[in-house]
Order: C-alpha cells, then structure tokens, then sequence
C-alpha cells in the first residue's frame, strides 16, 4: 500500500477523531472534499483504515479491575493454540490479547468488574484441560499514564 503526504495526514487526523467531517478533513490537507472524501474511501477499501468505533469513558462502566495476565500454555500443537485464541477472542472479559515472546506465551489485558470475577474466570481457564493452560501470572493495573489511543502515524 503506496501511502503519500496527504494519506499519512487524513489516517492521523482521523486516528485521532474519525467524525471529523470532510470538509474540515479537505480544509486540513488542502484538497477538495471530493477528492478527500475518495481517498478516505480508497483507505478503507486497502484496509488502511480497518473501522471505526467510540472509545467509551472507563468511568461510565463503573469501576473496573484491569488486569495484565501473562499467559503459557502446557502444549505449543496448533490444535491447542488454536482452541486457546478462540477462547480468548470470545470472552468479553478479554479486551486484547497478544502473543509474545520469552517466558509466556501470552499477555491479555482483562476488565473485570471485580477481583472475585477475575479469579473466577481464570480459575475456569486453568480448570478447563482442553484449553491447555499451564500458568497465568496477573498483573493487576493500579494507575493508567497512558492509554492506547493509536499507533504513530510517520512522518514523510
């Protein structure tokens, strides 16, 4: 995906607020807001641009306990692997999960409406021989400094 000046400028620009509308997209970027609006469009086809969501204030969920969970898993066969990332992607609870290297197989990020249900549900994981869970070591989240609000977006 060739990306110019003006692609690199709308993807930050809408990165940081996707109902800024096309006029004042077009304005920023010094094209009409039919061309501006076609190249959006041309993002969102290449998959540049994967969609568009609302970032929910935490405080209006209420108190959640966010917690870092370090993951392995007792048996590395894709079949297992494969049965582990669909649990993960199905549970709410779960709000990212990657795979990593070195001791753990996994990091998830889990919101939990309080500790009680955070044990509750990995002691599910560990407790379920399918899944093939061998450890989790929790981190739990005491003070957020900064939250993921995209990726960097470089420079020509």
């Amino acid at each position: 995906m060739q990306l110019d000046r003006v692609d690199l400028k709308l993807l930050e620009m809408l990165q940081q607020d996707g109902r800024r509308p096309v006029q004042a997209l077009s304005e920023e970027v010094h094209l009409s807001a039919r061309a501006t609006l076609n190249r959006v469009r041309r993002l969102e086809a290449e998959g540049a641009i994967e969609g568009y969501r609302a970032l929910i204030s935490r405080s209006a969920m209420g108190e959640l306990v966010s917690v870092f969970a370090e993951i392995a898993l007792k048996d590395q066969r894709q079949s297992a692997i494969q049965r582990f990332e669909k649990r993960m992607a199905a549970t709410p609870e779960v709000v990212a999960c990657y795979v990593i290297s070195g001791r753990y197989d996994y990091i998830a990020r889990i919101a939990c409406p309080h500790l009680n249900h955070y044990h509750q549900l990995i002691n599910a994981w560990l407790d379920d021989t399918a899944l093939g869970v061998e450890k989790i070591v929790t981190n739990i989240e005491l003070q957020t400094i900064k939250e993921f609000t995209g990726f960097p977006v470089p420079r020509e």
